[in-house]
């Protein structure tokens, strides 16, 4: 039994407001992460967003240690548990390397648009072969949010022509396509690390440790990459703290959302969900730009509404 957040009548799964969390944290670290463009090199600012969340995990986990059973997670994380967030955080290394590819290849909008192609992959890649059972209405939702992420985000109606798949040869498209496995495979990974845990213990516990355990691994792994081959990056990523710090706090606090939500439920239904982050963006750039809506921009935000509330509809239920 899924825990469930009761509000009056209304019986919602507790994944559903960990996801939006996430969303929103992940939206604001975006926005924070932007304004490092020009005082970080991109690797510096990719390294910093590691390291910067790390001392702030610790600080949770130390803090939670009694109440969410640190003794028990040490004792009960098996080999396959650490292998499982190795290959989760090496997934969502080369994922981010492959989106920073696609940028590189002259084609920013096309490969952030396929980028954003992760929860249908999931939901390929979940139900084929790993067994997963998605409600049909919440795989509806799925991809009608994906439809309304790809207009909004600069490929407007053209999505839905033939040229936007002729678009995969494209080196940038098919960059973009192979970030989205990446992270697709970050999330199952993960979801699996968290079934090599005690099951008895608290959700949110699973997935701050999962967090600090794969983000430490990740930290080694990029952090020592750079001292060898690029230190100067290296430095300037320690330089920065004053910019970085809080970058990093937002994305501990996002990926906890994240990684929580991956043990409460099918990592396609977070991250389907999770395609909202693309709206929250959107609308703080018109909010901040005071731009007029135009009816392309409305009918891809009813998109990600409408699937979003359908990728929720089925674990909602409401007892009068």
């Amino acid at each position: 039994m899924h825990p469930v957040l009761t509000l009056g009548p209304l019986r919602l799964p507790l994944w559903i407001p960990i996801t939006l969390f996430a969303a929103l944290m992940q939206t604001w670290r975006t926005g924070l992460q932007a304004r490092l463009k020009g005082q970080l090199s991109a690797g510096a600012a990719s390294f910093a967003r590691f390291l910067y969340a790390l001392p702030w995990e610790f600080l949770a986990f130390v803090l939670l240690w009694a109440d969410f059973g640190g003794n028990t997670l040490f004792r009960h994380s098996p080999l396959s548990f650490w292998l499982y967030c190795l290959a989760g955080g090496l997934a969502q290394i080369l994922g981010t390397l492959f989106l920073v590819r696609s940028f590189h290849s002259r084609g920013l909008v096309t490969g952030t648009a396929y980028a954003k192609t992760e929860a249908a992959q999931l939901v390929i890649l979940t139900t084929l072969f790993l067994g997963a059972q998605l409600h049909p209405l919440a795989i509806v939702g799925i991809f009608l949010a994906l439809a309304g992420v790809l207009v909004l985000g600069g490929q407007g109606w053209g999505i839905f022509s033939a040229g936007f798949w002729r678009g995969l040869l494209q080196p940038a498209a098919r960059y973009g396509l192979a970030a989205a496995l990446g992270f697709a495979l970050t999330a199952i990974a993960l979801r699996a690390a968290s079934h090599a845990l005690d099951p008895a213990l608290p959700s949110l516990a699973m997935g701050l440790w999962i967090l600090v355990v794969t983000n430490f691994l990740q930290t080694l792994l990029q952090g020592g990459y750079l001292f060898w081959r690029r230190r100067e990056q290296w430095q300037e990523s320690l330089r920065g703290w004053r910019l970085a710090w809080p970058v990093g706090l937002l994305s501990a606090l996002g990926s906890w959302g994240w990684f929580s939500a991956f043990v409460l439920t099918q990592v396609a239904l977070v991250r389907g969900l999770g395609q909202i982050d693309t709206l929250l963006v959107f609308l703080f750039g018109h909010h901040v730009l005071k731009e007029r809506l135009g009816r392309q921009e409305i009918v891809a935000m009813l998109l990600i509404v409408i699937g979003a509330l359908c990728i929720v509809a089925p674990d909602i239920h409401w007892q009068p």
